[in-house]
């Protein structure tokens, strides 16, 4: 009894959870004048409430046709959040894997100092770093473009501590014996390293794909020519006549992330389990 008890309690913190989503799945779905009925009150600036119904009374696609054929803006905005998004987590990929496995598997002087600086860096809130980073960016005439968000999120160490904690618990018996047959270091992370760990490495990329997919503060700060603005910046900024609009772009870019999350929801387990091979 008690377990059921105990997941019927979970079903309902998790549809607690979900009711934001659902609530923009509806209004996505409500047509012009409803929308505009359930959110007079802030429309028009008088004192109220907005209202909203669990269920259009009129259910209508006509926000989706919009936006699919007669918006090509939130298309631009899809597109530059997806080269943002797709370029960093690349980009930190080339950059933590070699950065991770080098602090796994080597011992050289200033290594616990360097890996310390790690994760005081990982913990480091963006506001810390925002000033330093729109000053190098600025020298080197990379504001307004792609490489103002892509640039820094490569060199994140997020991925790099998931990925040094795979790297980590490989068994050191595979690696000698693997040096011992004249194999290079190049070739162990290629051959041995990076498929032992390919959980840990998707955990990360999942991760940091969610997060810079729904990226806001670093757009805003760095990006302010419109053409580059991803959707996570142009959502917000939407007029209040394209609120169904906004609503219907809204749950288009909530698809990505789901559909990553459900796909990877097994290395994302295996990723915050940390679990490696034994010897």
């Amino acid at each position: 009894m008690k377990k059921y008890l105990i997941k019927i309690l979970l079903y309902f913190i998790a549809a607690f959870f979900c009711l934001p989503m659902l609530l923009v799945v509806v209004g996505s779905l409500m047509g012009e004048d409803e929308l505009a009925l359930n959110l007079a009150a802030i429309l028009s600036g008088n004192d109220g409430y907005a209202q909203w119904d669990l269920f259009p009374t009129q259910p209508s696609l006509q926000s989706y046709i919009k936006l699919l054929f007669d918006s090509p803006e939130y298309f631009n905005t899809f597109w530059n959040s997806l080269i943002m998004t797709v370029g960093t987590v690349i980009g930190q990929m080339l950059v933590g894997i070699p950065a991770a496995w080098a602090l796994a598997q080597y011992d050289f002087k200033g290594k616990r100092i360097l890996f310390f600086v790690y994760i005081v860096l990982m913990i480091l809130p963006f506001q810390v770093l925002m000033l330093s980073e729109y000053i190098m960016l600025k020298s080197l005439n990379l504001l307004d473009t792609f490489f103002s968000i892509i640039l820094p999120g490569m060199f994140s160490t997020f991925p790099v501590f998931i990925m040094h904690n795979f790297f980590s618990q490989l068994p050191k018996s595979i690696l000698e014996s693997a040096r011992l047959d004249g194999a290079g270091e190049f070739k162990i992370l290629i051959h041995i390293g990076i498929p032992c760990s390919m959980s840990g490495i998707f955990a990360a990329a999942i991760l940091q794909f969610i997060e810079y997919w729904n990226i806001i503060e670093q757009p805003m700060m760095f990006i302010k020519e419109k053409s580059y603005w991803p959707m996570s910046l142009a959502i917000p900024n939407a007029k209040t006549e394209n609120i169904g609009l906004a609503l219907a772009a809204s749950v288009l870019m909530m698809c990505p992330s789901i559909l990553i999350f459900i796909f990877g929801k097994k290395y994302l387990e295996q990723g915050i389990a940390v679990t490696g091979l034994k010897e």
